[in-house]
């Protein structure tokens, strides 16, 4: 199967295009909330992969959510393509605080010009009745997706990675956003310590069993500011090469449900706290060795998926 960008998966370019009618860039923001397991509710030193940003190592620069969205529209590479964009609220817990600490962020960013929907990272366990109603009645005025850390459905992984919450709360928040009709996208980790290839195929097929619109699959990179450095440097488990990661992506991509949109098929960390795996630094070969591969071996998205 070939999507209409020409992929054998459905893209996030794709998608974007579809539903805004032109190219949509995401701007990062820091909107300078923290996490419960990081102030001291569930812990204090975050997942085990986090780094100290808390995932924003590449929020645009501003102290206000208007001055960041400002600085993202500005950078060179947008310029020319006018596009529109994605206010995108990435480090940390983004619905981990009041409700109207929370709704005056989200309608400073829905008012800049261009702006034409939000992506809300969060965890499920922070998406109380009052936050649910609060992104239901954003949602009337402009796009609202909610991005939600699973990270995997290994017991163990769980545990280890410090992810503080179990499956049925996972669960239980997608099915309220998708009662409110409200966006929802995954994250996936791919090369937890002591994963199999199995395992993760099986966080794809449990997935695809709930109303999710969105994958994000992250490749697991070891940032020297997060605690997951320390385990790495005792000799604790070895990351991905690219081989194994191309390999497990395109397995992914084969079991995942053809209509859920891919919105990433690797990430990058900050180059300067990067400490494994290095080869992850060229982006560009990464998706060019993905993209050669599922040519080769004739996959597409769903060529495996079984109802």
């Amino acid at each position: 199967m070939i999507y209409s960008d020409g992929k054998p998966y459905y893209s996030l370019n794709n998608a974007y295009r579809q539903k805004f009618g032109r190219k949509a860039v995401k701007i990062s923001l820091d909107a300078g909330f923290t996490c419960p397991n990081r102030d001291g509710t569930l812990g204090t030193r975050g997942c085990i992969f986090c780094s100290q940003k808390g995932s924003g190592d590449f929020t645009a620069k501003g102290s206000s959510i208007i001055e960041q969205i400002a600085y993202g529209k500005n950078q060179k590479k947008w310029q020319g393509q006018f596009p529109c964009y994605i206010a995108y609220f990435q480090a940390f817990t983004n619905t981990y605080a009041p409700v109207t600490v929370l709704k005056k962020c989200y309608e400073q960013a829905i008012c800049c010009d261009d702006v034409v929907g939000i992506s809300i990272a969060t965890r499920p366990d922070c998406l109380g009745e009052d936050v649910l109603n609060l992104l239901s009645e954003i949602n009337e005025k402009i796009d609202v997706c909610v991005e939600l850390g699973l990270q995997t459905i290994k017991q163990s992984s769980i545990e280890l990675i410090r992810r503080g919450y179990q499956n049925d709360v996972f669960e239980k928040a997608v099915l309220e956003l998708s009662k409110r009709n409200i966006e929802i996208v995954v994250h996936i980790i791919l090369g937890l310590p002591y994963e199999s290839k199995k395992d993760m195929i099986d966080t794809i097929k449990y997935i695809n069993h709930f109303p999710v619109n969105g994958v994000k699959l992250q490749l697991l990179y070891v940032l020297s500011d997060s605690d997951l450095a320390q385990y790495y440097k005792q000799g604790n488990f070895e990351t991905l090469c690219l081989e194994s990661y191309v390999d497990i992506v395109c397995d992914c991509i084969e079991y995942m449900r053809p209509d859920i949109v891919i919105h990433r098929l690797t990430g990058d960390g900050d180059a300067e706290n990067l400490i494994a795996p290095l080869w992850s630094k060229n982006k560009r070969l990464v998706l060019n060795t993905i993209h050669k591969t599922l040519k080769q071996r004739n996959a597409f998205q769903g060529k495996k998926y079984i109802k």
